[in-house]
């Protein structure tokens, strides 16, 4: 009886200790979710685009395609010989000042798309809540121009609700993972479930395409392989997951993902 005992608990050490060795293979994540914004008050305008660079820098994703000047506008800096985004978007689009034409970029990007560029841009307010898009373009405006975004405006748009609904950054310490897509803007370019944007390949069906090891690559280091038909978006999707998920989330989403069949 004994012995058999003792194969038993060596059975289920082995089985602890290969469970715990796979547990341990899985990149683990550490990262602090930031605070959400506080965008109530009377803020300055230089408040307001301090808030807009943070969402920028961060959940807004944009830095992705409008730092490279290649697939999108360069906002941060000249964009051939017409100086930053705040210097030149109120001549950008006949008939609307700066504040509207960018508002009009961020939400309705199909209706004027700069010469030279591909429709790739999407609609922010599938991603972002109203009132960040405001502060968004203050910051835009700030880069060579006037801000003329006010607190009425924030005030307003957040009143009024639509666009997402996660505050800026990593937003969500949940681990449901349609609640991490969209706080991570991955709906502004990938479909699922009859959602989001046909920038990159769609979820929908990945889970028959794709391992669960190919999968988590992909979201980590996207830009090791690209999917067939896709290679003029390679460099598009943020290398940033790494540092926004941790460890539980992201096999929350790979399992979500690989489960699309």
């Amino acid at each position: 009886m004994w012995r058999t005992n003792l194969k038993v608990l060596a059975l289920v050490l082995g089985v602890l200790g290969a469970y715990t060795l796979v547990a341990n293979s899985i990149p683990q994540i550490q990262s602090e979710v930031p605070q959400a914004l506080d965008l109530s008050g009377d803020m300055t305008p230089q408040q307001l685009a301090a808030a807009g660079e943070r969402i920028y820098q961060g959940a807004g994703g944009c830095t992705a395609c409008h730092g490279l000047g290649t697939r999108a506008p360069n906002l941060l800096v000249d964009e051939r010989g017409t100086g930053p985004i705040g210097a030149r978007c109120g001549s950008r689009e006949p008939g609307k000042d700066c504040k509207a034409y960018l508002y009009e970029a961020m939400t309705e990007p199909g209706k004027f798309v700069v010469p030279g560029y591909q429709p790739i841009m999407p609609d922010m307010r599938r991603t972002i809540p109203g009132d960040q898009i405001y502060v968004v373009i203050a910051y835009l405006q700030s880069l060579g121009g006037t801000v003329d975004v006010t607190a009425d405006d924030v005030r307003s748009a957040a009143q009024a609700g639509g666009g997402g609904q996660q505050a800026a950054g990593p937003a969500s310490t949940s681990t449901d993972p349609m609640e991490l897509l969209n706080a991570n803007a991955c709906l502004g370019c990938h479909q699922v479930r009859g959602q989001g944007g046909t920038t990159g390949p769609s979820f929908t069906g990945m889970g028959t395409r794709l391992t669960r090891d190919q999968i988590r690559t992909a979201i980590l280091d996207p830009n090791a392989t690209v999917a067939a038909g896709y290679e003029a978006m390679r460099g598009v999707m943020p290398a940033t997951f790494g540092q926004q998920l941790t460890g539980a989330q992201l096999e929350a989403v790979v399992t979500f993902i690989s489960s699309q069949k």
